[in-house]
């Protein structure tokens, strides 16, 4: 179990990009969702013992995450947004200058631990390619070979699909549910839909705050019967945002089709909706604003 307790990070600038944020994250897949701004880089950063914060702890498995960095890291693995690569070396060659650095010294070991992540990630027969002739996706799937190097117990993946074309981001996904059951693997992103389709247990940030955190599951059934859609003209919008907790709203054909929170039917010209996370998504952060007004 990772745990995490009371943390706060201000930034010199005056940027207070953590309040008091609380939670356990145990074994398996667990999504960090929050838009762009969020704080989800500036925890996760915190947790890869990359910066400090001002205050409060993180423990996994008995170790002081803040105090010992060093063993941490040993059993951390970890994909940052920006991930950088040797364009003119080889995917073969980086990865075993990189187990070199993870203390696998032994050449016969190296090399079946290298080819078994060339394998897992689906690149064995490019792995004498140069990367900087990779795909988007083919560099994420190399940039989660080199986070597994080592064995780690937890991984932390940063915006990772972001940018990938649908057949690479099934791919990523893929490759991510393969080797998230006994891993604890921190999906952080502001893309629903990978974390609907990949989490078992996630949280929603926003403006440095842990808004909630529960199974996508729990989550999508709490908002069960208390949906409801209504497609109306333009000129009629903002009339409707002001009598009517509008969770989100899209535009068809030149109308506008609002998504509804009400705990009873809002009126006969709306129509019960199945909610989704993205309801979900919508309905904490609108409330976390108007709590805040």
């Amino acid at each position: 179990m990772l745990s995490i307790s009371h943390l706060n990070k201000t930034y010199p600038n005056g940027v207070k990009a953590l309040h008091d944020i609380v939670l356990n994250i145990g074994k398996g897949m667990f999504g960090l969702l929050g838009p762009n701004g969020a704080g989800k880089s500036s925890l996760i950063r915190t947790i890869a013992t990359l910066q400090e914060p001002d205050n409060g702890s993180i423990d996994f498995e008995g170790i002081d995450v803040l105090s010992e960095k060093e063993a941490m890291r040993t059993i951390l693995g970890y994909l940052p947004q920006e991930f950088g690569v040797y364009p003119n070396v080889s995917a073969e060659d980086l990865l075993h200058h990189l187990a070199i650095l993870k203390g696998i010294t032994d050449k016969s070991k190296r090399k079946e631990t290298v080819d078994y992540l060339l394998e897992m990630t689906n690149l064995f027969q490019h792995r004498k390619k140069k990367l900087g002739s990779y795909s988007g996706g083919m560099k994420q799937r190399f940039g989660i070979a080199q986070a597994l190097l080592g064995s780690p117990k937890v991984i932390i993946v940063d915006e990772p699909t972001a940018g990938l074309d649908p057949g690479e981001r099934d791919r990523f996904h893929n490759l991510l549910s393969s080797i998230g059951e006994n891993l604890t693997i921190i999906l952080s992103t502001h893309i629903v839909s990978d974390v609907a389709e990949l989490c078992n247990d996630m949280a929603i940030i926003h403006e440095g705050r842990v808004l909630m955190q529960m199974h996508p599951l729990q989550a999508i059934e709490m908002l069960k019967g208390k949906l409801w859609k209504i497609i109306v003209p333009k000129s009629e919008i903002e009339s409707y945002f002001k009598k009517f907790k509008v969770v989100s709203s899209r535009f068809l054909h030149g109308k506008c089709m609002l998504r509804v929170f009400s705990e009873i039917n809002p009126g006969l010209e709306f129509e019960p909706l199945e909610s989704d996370l993205e309801d979900v998504y919508f309905s904490f952060v609108k409330s976390y604003i108007e709590i805040k007004k």
